[in-house]
């Protein structure tokens, strides 16, 4: 009898083992994204995405025979709530892995907790280099400010001929002062002089004292190096005040509501992006019909960065010998060459994606053209580009989806 209890205790011990370490029959991912608040539009997308890949994945089995289970929580756009929801994950959810999150700012809220409790945490779309810093469990699979901010500033001085530029910042965001940086350092190296420099905070309504004093400085661009909903806001007031000159910014452009905020005062402006919905690359085309078909809209760059971090996250997961976060982390730096939709992603040693970089021009009546692949100089992306015809970005669609 004594031995039959002690059987069954060690077999009630390992069971419970394999439960802390396995999840049971579940891989729990935790989700944290700003489906409300200031940038909604960026974390709608997201989640979409990183959903679609994960139905994908579960209907395909799951990974290694586990279900994924996504635990997604809305950050209301506030880095506070980011760091409270990441804490949660960590202590309560026992979450095997982190997505998350779209602006650096709440990412690098979050990225200290995920690293102290050892859990591998995978951003998107935050291109702060700052964020990847905070430790070697936090990852991101998009490029970083220092190689988009520098693709800008080449773009206007090489490509448009600009010498003199000004400048529109968000002190108060780290994606917005990041860029700025860069862009005002690689413009300068190139022969270029920032006329004037203005800022603005996130939420902002009114800038035309901001933008008088940038006409008075006569620039050939102005970089706005900021959110959809501010930059659409800019640009009309910038137009209103008769100023002509191209406007130039980086992926915090991308959203649907861009033009539905600035519409025809956006016409001649670039911003840089991950990826173009109308490359005809047959994966990039099947991934935009899907989620046409699923959400009934034009998957944006955010979409897309997400739904490749969520099969990227899989794909490490799948690699891994067991669940244990330091197993993920591992399988995670060892991904090379992922085919993504946005483009093959490696992990460098710092665990940010070397990855393609574009150049979008915004033209009449809301069309967004792929201009050109800006290569920098030492960023080691790839050069082969398949970025198909132009054609119209999705309608407007600002429901939680």
């Amino acid at each position: 009898m004594k031995r039959i209890l002690v059987a069954f205790i060690a077999v009630v011990s390992l069971l419970s083992a394999c439960q802390q370490q396995g999840g049971g029959n579940k891989v729990r991912i935790g989700v944290f994204m700003s489906t409300t608040g200031t940038t909604a539009n960026f974390g709608i997308s997201s989640v979409n995405g990183i959903k679609m890949a994960a139905d994908e994945v579960n209907s395909s089995g799951g990974i290694n025979g586990k279900q994924v289970e996504l635990l997604v929580q809305d950050d209301r756009s506030d880095a506070s709530e980011a760091a409270t929801i990441v804490t949660k994950f960590v202590t309560q959810d026992q979450v095997h892995a982190i997505i998350g999150e779209v602006a650096s700012s709440r990412s690098l809220a979050a990225a200290p907790i995920a690293q102290n409790a050892h859990i591998p945490m995978l951003t998107p779309s935050s291109t702060n280099p700052e964020v990847t810093r905070k430790g070697n469990y936090i990852f991101r699979s998009c490029f970083i400010d220092p190689v988009q901010g520098a693709a800008i500033a080449q773009f206007a001085a090489k490509s448009l001929n600009a010498k003199a530029a000004a400048i529109m910042v968000d002190r108060k965001n780290d994606y917005s002062t990041g860029l700025e940086k860069v862009i005002s350092e690689t413009f300068t190296k190139m022969g270029g002089k920032i006329v004037a420099v203005q800022s603005y905070q996130e939420g902002d309504q009114d800038f035309n004292a901001q933008l008088t004093s940038l006409k008075g400085a006569n620039p050939e661009v102005i970089f706005v190096p900021g959110y959809y909903n501010d930059v659409g806001l800019i640009a009309k007031q910038a137009r209103d005040k008769g100023i002509t000159v191209p406007l130039i910014g980086g992926d915090g452009w991308d959203s649907v509501q861009l033009y539905a905020i600035g519409g025809s005062a956006l016409n001649g402006s670039y911003f840089t992006n991950h990826y173009s919905p109308y490359d005809t690359d047959p994966k990039v085309q099947k991934f935009v019909n899907d989620y046409k078909s699923r959400y009934g809209a034009v998957p944006d760059a955010l979409a897309a960065t997400a739904y490749d971090a969520a099969r990227i996250m899989f794909d490490a997961v799948k690699r891994a010998p067991s669940l244990d976060g330091t197993a993920i982390r591992d399988a995670l730096a060892a991904t090379k060459d992922f085919p993504g939709v946005t483009g093959n992603v490696t992990f460098n040693e710092n665990r940010d994606a070397v990855k393609p970089i574009v150049m979008i021009e915004i033209k009449a009546g809301g069309t967004y053209a792929v201009k050109e692949r800006v290569n920098v100089e030492g960023a080691a992306m790839p050069t082969a580009v398949n970025a198909g015809a132009p054609a119209p970005p999705a309608p407007a669609k600002t429901a939680n989806q």
